[in-house]
């Protein structure tokens, strides 16, 4: 009986030990699990903000679907300024402009046009990749992109544009009451439970939601 009861107890302090140990590591591994997925989907919000204010630029709004932004980076050229030489000091002093440094053939400026991808985000860059969530375990997840026109303060029409990705969709995988426990702070802070850049909601210079 004693033998028993030693038995049982022995298993009683390795398993509240391991549960100490787990209640411990769990979220610690959590969060450095989410740090890294963190950061690849912010990456991708920044390249895609990038390709969005460039495409307003060129066409006066944002694209709506990630098939028009893809048709953008593919086929659009943007102009490209090749540099070659600097002013002097000397030059500078003497008041010369590059535009007569140019004419004299001292330097040279020459514009190009060059594919808007890989302007925007190099010559390697997969377009195709851009509107899917990096770093998720599983089936492929999409970043939801929409636009909208607000009017501002002063009564302008402003461009506005949102991509996001909620908590609950890529941290699926993930502990679920630690990610519930993301959610639901947000929500209590009004905040997007999520990584999002740009708004529908307010004009806030295409803003990430992390910044």
């Amino acid at each position: 009986m004693k033998v028993t009861l030693k038995l049982l107890l022995a298993v009683a302090v390795v398993l509240l030990a391991y549960m100490c140990y787990q209640s411990i590591m769990t979220p610690i591994k959590f969060d450095k699990e989410k740090e890294i997925r963190d950061d690849a989907i912010i990456a991708r919000l920044i390249e895609i903000r990038k390709a969005q204010i460039e495409y307003k630029n060129v066409k006066g709004t944002h694209a709506k679907t990630f098939d028009e932004l893809a048709n953008f980076l593919n086929t659009e050229k943007l102009p490209f300024l090749i540099k070659e030489g600097v002013l002097t000091d000397e030059q500078l002093e003497q008041g010369m402009t590059e535009q007569e440094a140019v004419k004299k053939g001292l330097i040279r400026r020459d514009t190009v046009w060059v594919l808007a991808k890989d302007t925007i985000l190099g010559a390697n860059y997969n377009v195709a990749d851009m509107r899917y969530v990096p770093n998720v375990p599983g089936e492929k997840i999409e970043f939801k992109m929409d636009t909208a026109t607000l009017t501002s303060g002063s009564g302008y029409q402003i461009k506005v544009f949102v991509c996001e990705v909620p908590f609950a969709s890529y941290l699926h995988d993930m502990d679920a009451q630690l990610t519930y426990n993301l959610i639901d702070k947000a929500q209590k802070q009004n905040k997007f439970p999520g990584l999002r850049v740009g708004s529908l909601e307010e004009i806030n210079n295409n803003a990430g939601n992390w910044e």
